[in-house]
């Protein structure tokens, strides 16, 4: 098996203390950094599915995605000035009113692995922050919204509301959480709905790429 398949296999079972040694030695054998962060990025694809469809659950996701950024950090200093594997800036955070982060934080492990750059704005995040970050940073192309709560889903029709409003442009605005639907997301004028963090890097590729 190449080293390359290796490192795929190895980030499908999350064992990040094998994945960094394994990306080197995949480098070393003449693989490209791109061609080893996108088979990661797939890696990370086929848990997404296991996650969705109930195979697996949260501790085995966040295994694989913590052996992915093991992996990410030893092909940073290969990927400098590789923009095709940039897919922008992602600002992400769980709207007012909601304290949740476990799946917002799944979702920015998982974008982050897609190729996006990612700012964690937190919990409790108000509709003058996620603006305020999307003026601040460059190349913002995503802004995801999470909320767990059915009582904060007005707060994320208002955030939604205020960033399309807002007269900033060139970004997708992706929302989730355990009380949201896509048909939700369509009423308040999201661009994409993600029902799970394997979803969520998936979409938020479409979203970006065809934009």
């Amino acid at each position: 098996m190449a080293k390359i398949e290796e490192v795929k296999a190895n980030v499908e079972k999350g064992k990040a203390k094998l994945v960094p040694g394994l990306v080197q030695e995949a480098l070393d054998e003449g693989s490209a950094a791109g061609d080893i962060l996108q088979i990661m990025v797939d890696a990370m694809g086929v848990v997404g599915e296991r996650f969705s469809s109930g195979e697996i659950f949260v501790p085995e996701m966040l295994m694989a995605a913590k052996a992915m950024s093991k992996g990410v950090e030893v092909l940073k200093p290969h990927m400098a000035g590789d923009s095709s594997t940039n897919l922008g800036t992602c600002i992400i955070g769980t709207v007012k009113g909601d304290l949740h982060d476990i799946g917002k934080n799944l979702v920015a492990m998982m974008v982050e692995s897609a190729g996006f750059t990612l700012v964690d704005l937190g919990v409790d995040v108000s509709t003058e922050k996620f603006i305020d970050a999307v003026k601040t940073n460059e190349n913002v192309t995503l802004v995801a919204c999470s909320g767990l709560l059915t009582t904060t889903m007005p707060a994320m029709k208002d955030t939604v509301a205020a960033l399309k409003s807002s007269g900033l442009n060139g970004f997708k605005v992706i929302v989730g959480g355990a009380p949201v639907t896509e048909q939700f997301a369509s009423e308040i004028g999201a661009d994409g709905y993600a029902q799970d963090a394997g979803s969520a890097a998936v979409k938020a590729k479409q979203l970006v790429n065809a934009a």
